[in-house]
């Protein structure tokens, strides 16, 4: 075979190589589909499998989100990590986002559980595929909550929570909003947040809080603001890793800290230098902002080696079925 006959059948292979790894995948539910991928690693042999969440608003399967100026495309990136270490992974697009657009509720009907559910019917869907050993669940940001609880109501054996926020939802916002509202606003706003924690809807929400408080948002913050991630991850009974980053500028090394604080069980990784969106960046506000944008830049690696590193510890090697 010539020098360049070689180099097709090189490309040709690499091409093929490519497309097997990354598979559509669907999961069916009673108000439309949530389309998602599949990325396996090399060989036939059965492997561990990762559901990759994402987080809050309208973060794609890819970690991607049209808020920002540009791709990050950390969820993707994060697939190709555990690929590379022998981990399958399925990442997809929430109801209601991207591809899963037509699966979504009305506003007024969604709640967080409708997330949980879809969560853990794609977990109990992959514990039944015979090429994999067992499944775990990667939450990002809001993702952890979604994952935490998801892996209470599925045949999950580990849980990976990664930028986990510590608090409820309605205690983060609070504390975000503190000193940035006007007196007038900033009552209004406590006595709206103070009903929804209670379960009530608020009437007569003022223009300028709208956006957070629309009469249509509300049943779903109401449903969001009950669950407290301290409180669900003590719930787990399962091998956990604790993942966050030490120049996270969305949530912060605490939140690590008090969710380990919950439950000692979880090994807590807190990796020097790494972002929000799982990068080397330094607290640099205009460079952090930068890299929700860059695609080419990649992985902290002391991230993708503690990952490693949890599926490689006997405990996690026991609940996939691995000999100790």
């Amino acid at each position: 075979m010539n020098r360049l006959a070689l180099v097709l059948s090189a490309l040709v292979a690499t091409s093929s190589s490519s497309i097997a790894a990354e598979q559509a995948i669907e999961l069916e539910t009673p108000t439309g589909v949530i389309k998602g991928t599949l990325t396996m690693p090399p060989g036939d042999s059965r492997t561990a499998v990762v559901l990759l969440i994402a987080g809050s608003g309208p973060t794609d399967r890819d970690g991607n989100t049209p808020m920002a100026a540009g791709k990050n495309d950390s969820l993707k990136l994060l697939a190709a990590a555990l690929r590379d270490n022998g981990v399958a992974s399925v990442r997809y697009d929430k109801r209601g986002i991207a591809a899963s657009s037509r699966a979504a509720h009305a506003e007024s009907d969604l709640r967080f559980e409708d997330y949980v559910q879809d969560a853990a019917s794609w977990a109990t869907r992959l514990a039944k595929d015979s090429r994999f050993t067992g499944v775990a669940v990667l939450g990002h940001s809001e993702g952890s909550l979604i994952g935490m609880l998801a892996s209470q109501r599925s045949p999950s054996v580990a849980f990976i929570s990664v930028a986990g926020p510590a608090e409820r939802a309605s205690v983060v916002l609070r504390r975000q909003l503190q000193g940035r509202l006007p007196p007038d606003l900033a009552t209004r706003n406590e006595e709206i947040l103070s009903a929804l924690e209670s379960g009530s809807t608020a009437s007569e929400v003022p223009p300028p809080l709208l956006a957070l408080y629309r009469p249509s948002v509300q049943p779903y913050l109401i449903s969001w603001f009950k669950y407290s991630p301290s409180d669900e991850l003590v719930k787990l009974r399962m091998p956990c890793l604790l993942v966050q980053g030490g120049t996270d500028i969305q949530v912060g090394v605490a939140d690590a800290e008090a969710l380990h604080a919950a439950n000692k069980a979880c090994v807590l990784r807190v990796v020097a230098g790494m972002n929000h969106v799982m990068k080397s960046v330094p607290p640099d506000r205009q460079k952090q902002i930068a890299s929700y944008g860059d695609p080419a830049l990649p992985l902290n690696t002391d991230f993708t080696e503690a990952l490693a590193s949890f599926f490689s510890a006997k405990q996690v090697r026991a609940a996939f079925g691995a000999p100790r």
